[in-house]
């Protein structure tokens, strides 16, 4: 797919200063050029805000009714519900998250997300720092 095309489609995109040793972001600030872009009419944007790594922060913008379909992480994963309420599906259980909640989940586990409203969340990933390990 085209760079053009993918950035049509929703996808995630990634823009400005992503790592260094002191970041400092304005998450309303970001939802809101996020939500000014075409694009997240599409159902979903995303926007990585912070990349190392062992941690990665994506800040995820979606329309009521849009989906990230189902999917895993390699790294353990923690969402947190900014704005707007999400319903957060595993095999095993559903949640719905509204504005300040939070829920963590181990790696390898499939899982999707649907916006119950128009909503938006962080989602931070970490992995194991393998040269830290004894």
């Amino acid at each position: 797919m085209a760079a053009e095309e993918k950035s049509q489609a929703g996808r995630e995109h990634e823009v400005g200063t992503l790592a260094a040793p002191l970041l400092t972001l304005d998450l309303n600030r970001e939802m809101e050029q996020l939500r000014a872009e075409g694009r997240w009419q599409s159902g979903h944007t995303a926007k990585t805000l912070v990349k190392y790594p062992d941690l990665r922060l994506v800040l995820i913008v979606m329309k009521a009714g849009g989906r990230v379909d189902k999917h895993r992480a390699d790294g353990r994963i923690c969402v947190h519900s900014l704005d707007g309420k999400i319903r957060f599906n595993t095999a095993e259980r559903s949640v719905e998250l509204a504005a300040g909640q939070i829920l963590t989940l181990e790696r390898g586990i499939p899982h999707d997300v649907e916006a119950i409203v128009d909503s938006a969340f962080l989602l931070t990933i970490a992995w194991c720092d393998k040269s830290s390990t004894p």
